[in-house]
C-alpha cells in the first residue's frame, strides 16, 4: 500500500555544482531541526529531491512546516509506491481527486532509475488512461493543463503527486555565514532578518531596549518574533542592550534635531562590537529609503560612518504595504501589530533632522564620551539562546570579555548557556 511522504524540491541548490552536496546536507539538518516536534522518521537525499517520511504518514500540516524552511522551493505531498502499475495508477487517481477544482489535466512521468524498463511515454499513456476512466468528465490538455499529475520513478520507488505548495525558496540557513541584525518589535526588522536568513545567513538579532526608562514589553515581543521565525531556523541567539539611560544622557547634551542620528550611531557601534564577538561579517537593518526621518540618504550616510563592516538593507526599496504583506507571510504580523514602548519612542525630538550635515553630526558626537558609553553598553549586554538553528555555534570570545553576561532580570526569561 502506498505511503504518504513529502518530496522536497529545491532550485538554487541544484545550481551549486561541486558544492551541491554541502547545501543539500545543510538543508537536511535544517529540516530535521524544524521537524523535531513531529513524528518524523527519515529525512534523506534521493536523486534530485529530499525525501521526508513520518510515522503514520505525511499530512498537509507537515507539508506546510517544511515549506517554511529556507532552501525549500516546493513541497509535494506524494504517494510512495512500489513499481507496480496498478498501485501507482491508483495513487494517481487519488492524487488527482485531492485537487479541489480543475477541468483539464495531464500526466508527466520522469525516470531517475534506468533499470525500470517502461518508457516515460508509456507511463504517461498508462496513467493517463486510468485517470480518463476515473474522471470521464475531465479533459486532457498537454499544453496548458489546470493540474499536472507527476509520476517519478526514483531509486526503486515510484512517487506520485498532483499538487505542490510553494516553499520559502532561497538557500539553507548556515551556508552564508553570520550577520547581526538590528531587531525591533515593529514590522520592518523581522522581515529584514527573515530575508537574510532566506539567503543562507545565520542571523544574530540585537534589540535595543528602552529599559530602564521604559518597560521590557518590547523585549518580550522580540522573543515572540524570534519564536514565530522558529520553523525557518534563521536565529541562533538574541542580544538585548538596555539603552534607555544612555539615551537620556544623549538627549541632555545633543541638539534635539540630531538625537536620532546620534542614537543610531551608538547602536551601530555596539552592534558591530557584538558582530566581532560573534564572528559576523555584516550588519542588517530594516530601513526603507525615505520611510522616516532617519532613513534619508544623508542620515543613512551619517550613521554608516560608524560601521567598518558591510551594512545590508534588504528592504531599502520596499514600501510599507509590501513589508506588511511579507510579515503576514512569515507569521510576525500579529506580534508586530502590538504597540510597546521601546528605545525608538524614547526622548524623540519634535523636529528631527532629515538632511544631516557631517560637521554638525561630528560636533554632536564629540559632545559626550561616546567611547565610554559604547564600552559600558557592551559590558552590560544580555542574551538569550534559541534552540532552532542547528548551524549556530556560540562564540568563545564571549567568555573572554564577560564572566557572566546575564543580569538577574533575565533569569525569569531564560538562563543563558555558553558553548
Amino acid at each position: 500500500m502506498a505511503e504518504r511522504v513529502c518530496l522536497v524540491h529545491y532550485h538554487e541548490i541544484g545550481l551549486k555544482g561541486k558544492n551541491r552536496s554541502t547545501f543539500e546536507n545543510q538543508l537536511v539538518d535544517n529540516l530535521k531541526c524544524a521537524l523535531r516536534d513531529t513524528p518524523v522518521k527519515l529525512v534523506k537525499r534521493i536523486c534530485g529531491y529530499l525525501l521526508v517520511t513520518f510515522e503514520g504518514g505525511a499530512t498537509p500540516e507537515y507539508q506546510d512546516l517544511i515549506g517554511k524552511v529556507p532552501g525549500v522551493a516546493r513541497v509535494s505531498l506524494a504517494h510512495e509506491c512500489r513499481r507496480d502499475e496498478e498501485e501507482y495508477c491508483k495513487a494517481a487517481i487519488e492524487s488527482l481527486g485531492e485537487v479541489p477544482d480543475f477541468a483539464t489535466f495531464k500526466v508527466h512521468a520522469h525516470k531517475s532509475s534506468t533499470d525500470y524498463a517502461m518508457h516515460t511515454l508509456d507511463i504517461n499513456r498508462l496513467v493517463g488512461g486510468a485517470l480518463c476512466e476515473a474522471y470521464p468528465d475531465k479533459k486532457v490538455d498537454v499544453h496548458h493543463p489546470d493540474v499536472t499529475v507527476h509520476v517519478n520513478v526514483v531509486q526503486g520507488s515510484v512517487y506520485v503527486y498532483a499538487a505542490s505548495e510553494h516553499g520559502a525558496g532561497g538557500l539553507p540557513v548556515g551556508t552564508a555565514g553570520k550577520v547581526v541584525t538590528l531587531l525591533s518589535s515593529g514590522f520592518d526588522s523581522p522581515v529584514a532578518t527573515w530575508m537574510l536568513g532566506r539567503r543562507g545567513a545565520i542571523c544574530i538579532p540585537v534589540h535595543f531596549s528602552g529599559r530602564p526608562m521604559t518597560s521590557d514589553t518590547s523585549e518580550w515581543l522580540c522573543q515572540d518574533i524570534v519564536r514565530a521565525l522558529a520553523p525557518s531556523g534563521v536565529v541562533g541567539r538574541m542580544y538585548v542592550v538596555p539603552f534607555g539611560a544612555r539615551q537620556r544622557e544623549i538627549s541632555l547634551c545633543v541638539d534635539q534635531k540630531l538625537r536620532i542620528i546620534t542614537y543610531r550611531r551608538v547602536m551601530f557601534a555596539v552592534a558591530e562590537r557584538i558582530a566581532r564577538i560573534e564572528g559576523a561579517k555584516a550588519l542588517v537593518t530594516g530601513e526603507s529609503l525615505g520611510q522616516v526621518a532617519s532613513q534619508t540618504l544623508e542620515n543613512i550616510a551619517a550613521v554608516d560612518e560608524m560601521a567598518h563592516i558591510p551594512v545590508l538593507r534588504p528592504l531599502i526599496g520596499s514600501d510599507k504595504q509590501e513589508i506588511i504583506e511579507r510579515s503576514q507571510q512569515i507569521g510576525t504580523y500579529e506580534i508586530s501589530s502590538q504597540t510597546a514602548p521601546d528605545c525608538c519612542t524614547l526622548f524623540m525630538p519634535r523636529r528631527p533632522e532629515t538632511h544631516a550635515k557631517m560637521d554638525e553630526v561630528h560636533e554632536a558626537w564629540d559632545s559626550f564620551d561616546h567611547d565610554a558609553m559604547i564600552e559600558d553598553l557592551v559590558d552590560h549586554v544580555e542574551y538569550m539562546d534559541f534552540d532552532q538553528c542547528p548551524s549556530y555555534r556560540p562564540p568563545r570570545k564571549l567568555r573572554e570579555r564577560h564572566v557572566e553576561l546575564a543580569p538577574a532580570v533575565w533569569e525569569k526569561k531564560q538562563v543563558p548557556s555558553e558553548g
